[in-house]
C-alpha cells in the first residue's frame, strides 16, 4: 500500500489539480503518467447539467470513434435465418434466438455488446432484467435494434461506444489506449464530446457540460478546459 500511495504522489506531480488544461496538454499529461505493465484504457468523465430522474433530461447515444477503442469487443446478435447469416458473416461472437435466450436467461453473458433485429425484440425484452442493469439491452436509438445487422456489428467491432447519463449527471467512457498516438486521442475524445453535446435533451436547462476529466485507468485525472474539446 505504501508503494501503491508512492506511485499515485509521483503520477500528480506536475499536475495543478486546479487548472484547466486544453486538451492536448491533459492527454499528453495522462500519457507520460501511464506507467502499467498494461496497456492503459484512457477514459472522459464529463459532468452535465442535467438530471437524469426526470425523463427528458436523459442523455444516451452512441459514438463512432474515429480511430477505435481499441478494445477486442465481443458481440452478441439476436437474429434469425439469412439476417442470422449476415451478422456471423459480419464478424459477431454469439448468434442465436431463443438457444441464446435461454443461455443469457441463465446468467451466462460473455458478450459486450447486444444487437437485436426488431422482430426479436419481444423475446429478447423478457431479457430486461439481465441485460438493462449491465446496459447491454438493445435500443434503436444506439443503433443495436436494427434490421441493418451488418453494419450494427461492424460499427461495435469498429469503435463504436454507448453512452448513457448517470444519476449524478456523469457521463464517462473508455476512448482509446495509452499506446494510442496524442493526436488519435484527442480526435476520439473530441469525436465523443460532439456526441454528447449533439444529445443535449430538451430538459436540460443552463450550461449543459460543465465540467470534463480525463485519465488512464491507473492515473491521476487532469482537468480539461471544455472550449478546448468542443470548438475546434
Amino acid at each position: 500500500m505504501a508503494n501503491e500511495g508512492k506511485r499515485i504522489r509521483a503520477a500528480r506531480e506536475g499536475i495543478d489539480a486546479d487548472k484547466l488544461y486544453p486538451i492536448s496538454d491533459a492527454v499528453k499529461l495522462i500519457k507520460e503518467r501511464a506507467k502499467a505493465k498494461f496497456d492503459e484504457t484512457i477514459e472522459i468523465s464529463m459532468n452535465l447539467g442535467v438530471d437524469p430522474r426526470h425523463a427528458d433530461q436523459m442523455v444516451r447515444g452512441v459514438c463512432n470513434l474515429p480511430n477505435g477503442s481499441g478494445r477486442t469487443v465481443r458481440v452478441a446478435v439476436f437474429a434469425r435465418g439469412p439476417k442470422a447469416d449476415e451478422a456471423k458473416a459480419a464478424g459477431a461472437d454469439i448468434v442465436g434466438a431463443e438457444e441464446l435466450f435461454e443461455t443469457v436467461n441463465g446468467g451466462t453473458i460473455e458478450f459486450d455488446r447486444c444487437i437485436a433485429t426488431p422482430d426479436m425484440m419481444g423475446l429478447v425484452g423478457r431479457l430486461g432484467k439481465v441485460l438493462g442493469p449491465r446496459g447491454l439491452m438493445p435500443n434503436p436509438r444506439v443503433g443495436t435494434v436494427t434490421m441493418d445487422v451488418k453494419s450494427a456489428v461492424e460499427a461495435a467491432k469498429g469503435g463504436a461506444v454507448e453512452f448513457r447519463v448517470e444519476k449524478a449527471g456523469i457521463v464517462h467512457a473508455g476512448i482509446g489506449k495509452a499506446s494510442f498516438g496524442e493526436d488519435k486521442l484527442v480526435e476520439n475524445i473530441k469525436a465523443f464530446a460532439d456526441a454528447v453535446s449533439k444529445a443535449k435533451p430538451s430538459g436540460a436547462k443552463g450550461t449543459y457540460i460543465q465540467r470534463i476529466a480525463v485519465s488512464s485507468t491507473m492515473g491521476p485525472g487532469v482537468k480539461v478546459d471544455p472550449s478546448s474539446v468542443l470548438n475546434g
